[in-house]
């Protein structure tokens, strides 16, 4: 009886906490005197959904662009494109489904009232973006074999690895997401007794959806970072230094972009989902909820970064959105 009294208390104390804090989480949500979440279609709430809209529709389009060229033209039919075209339909299904659902149920709406739907969210957001920050890990492993050892390279990355990499990559996104809703599920019913079990289940969960990919990538592009240096360096006999230093210039910038862009994005979300999970640091919701959209922002840029780099993709996209494909068969056509 103590504790039921004890849990209803806590509960209020949090929706209480909460309801103060919600008008700086979600434009479109109010808490009544009876702690009820209302709508509030206010102009703040319009605006609101223009710009993260905004974002969905370029994230759909962009990643949509690039699997229709690799699909399409043949010349894309390549075990990387492979590789990025996973990673366009993850990021495709992160506009298509997170964040719209993330717009209408945020994490701070979703900690007051955890619905289904919520629920729903949480499964899709936690899947998606795992596969995504997997698949960018896959690519990483390809570039690797394809700088640090080209004469080895179609052995080792042909089409069957690149199929396994992609299935490994989806399946363990589904099975981290699946994870994440029976912890949560049986957090609600939690005693003391299960708090080990949920700390091992979030640490893995961290590990294997951000950690893990993160100390590969590192790893993999300063190897492929200072291949590439040497590389430059050993052809000093037939090209001018001024054409060396662009060439480690245009190295630097890429890995750079590569690397700084998906940790701009990720790690200060990852680093406050470590610390809020396996500590009593108090982190504002509000600052919680824009490091999530930093997060997923990575899937409206991963298209800028890995294909529009690329001259060939340029011309597919300008063939795509003129309307050309559609005049006629041009998927054998040469790409510059």
């Amino acid at each position: 009886m103590k504790s039921n009294c004890r849990n209803r208390s806590l509960e209020m104390e949090r929706r209480v906490n909460w309801s103060s804090t919600l008008s700086l989480i979600h434009a479109c949500y109010e808490i009544d005197d009876s702690y009820v979440l209302m709508r509030n279609l206010s102009v703040m709430c319009v605006l609101f959904h223009i710009f993260l809209g905004a974002l969905s529709v370029v994230t759909v389009c962009g990643n949509l662009l690039v699997i229709i060229s690799i699909i399409y033209f043949k010349q894309l039919h390549t075990p990387t494109n492979t590789l990025i075209l996973s990673l366009a339909v993850a990021d495709l299904l992160v506009g298509v489904i997170v964040f719209p659902l993330t717009i209408e149920f945020s994490m701070g709406v979703c900690m007051f009232d955890n619905n289904l739907l919520c629920q729903v969210r949480g499964v899709f957001d936690v899947s998606l973006c795992t596969s995504s920050i997997l698949n960018l890990c896959c690519i990483s492993v390809d570039r690797y074999y394809a700088v640090c050892q080209p004469l080895t390279y179609k052995t080792k990355v042909n089409d069957h690895v690149v199929v396994v990499m992609v299935m490994v990559s989806w399946g363990l996104s589904l099975l981290i997401g699946v994870a994440f809703i029976i912890v949560g599920i049986s957090q609600k019913n939690c005693t003391s007794t299960c708090l080990i079990d949920f700390i091992i289940a979030n640490i893995f969960g961290l590990i294997f959806s951000f950690y893990l990919p993160v100390i590969v990538m590192l790893f993999i592009y300063l190897k492929i970072f200072f291949v590439a240096r040497r590389q430059a360096h050993s052809i000093q006999s037939l090209k001018s230094r001024r054409t060396i230093g662009r060439l480690e210039s245009k190295a630097t910038k890429t890995l750079a972009i590569v690397m700084g862009v998906f940790l701009i994005c990720w790690l200060p979300f990852f680093l406050c989902q470590t610390v809020m999970s396996f500590s009593r640091v108090y982190i504002p919701i509000a600052v919680f909820e824009i490091l999530n959209w930093f997060a997923l922002s990575n899937s409206m840029l991963n298209p800028f970064i890995y294909a529009f780099f690329y001259s060939w993709f340029r011309s597919a996209f300008r063939m795509i959105i003129s309307g050309k494909i559609l005049n006629g068969d041009l998927s054998n056509s040469k790409l510059l």
